[in-house]
């Protein structure tokens, strides 16, 4: 599988109706744009449609500005039986003096389903370069430590409903 089937970019100019208070982009619009580029990403890879199963790691390490250009870099990561993590890197660049900044990074897990909504398997990821097997490996230990939190996070459980 080629290195164009498994990535994705794509570049949106942030908008007025995209700024919280501050006039910032809100975080819930970035969160909304991460979750279309992941799904774009992994159904394009999976040929399929996917559903969001997890969210890992959102570090929002810059704010982003209304007016600047902002491309969004998906990458899969890692394949299990029907699940992707795709990683997703976001460069805002200001369009006057083309100054580009690294603002968040996260880790999505997809999942690819059938018409009945139920997962489905999904192409094995071809590891072709030393790059690939650092990214696949690190999305491996992320899988364990997720499966772990929500493990002990189950046993510290009662009852759900008390909890809120």
């Amino acid at each position: 599988m080629s290195d164009q089937e498994k990535t994705l970019a794509m570049t949106v100019l942030m908008t007025p109706d995209m700024a919280n208070f501050a006039g910032n982009v809100h975080g819930g619009a970035l969160l909304k744009l991460l979750d279309q580029v992941a799904y774009s990403c992994a159904a394009k890879y999976c040929k399929n449609y996917v559903v969001t199963a997890a969210l890992d790691q959102v570090f929002f390490k810059q704010n982003i500005n209304v007016g600047e250009l902002v491309t969004f870099y998906a990458r899969v990561n890692y394949v299990g039986r029907s699940s992707m993590e795709i990683g997703v890197k976001v460069i805002a660049e200001h369009l006057r003096t083309y100054e580009k900044r690294h603002t968040t990074s996260c880790y999505f897990t997809m999942v690819a389903i059938d018409e009945q909504g139920k997962p489905i398997e999904v192409p094995r990821l071809q590891l072709e370069t030393e790059a690939d097997k650092r990214r696949y490996a690190a999305a491996e230990l992320r899988k364990q430590l997720r499966q772990d939190s929500l493990e002990k996070s189950r046993a510290l459980q009662v009852d759900r409903e008390e909890d809120f």
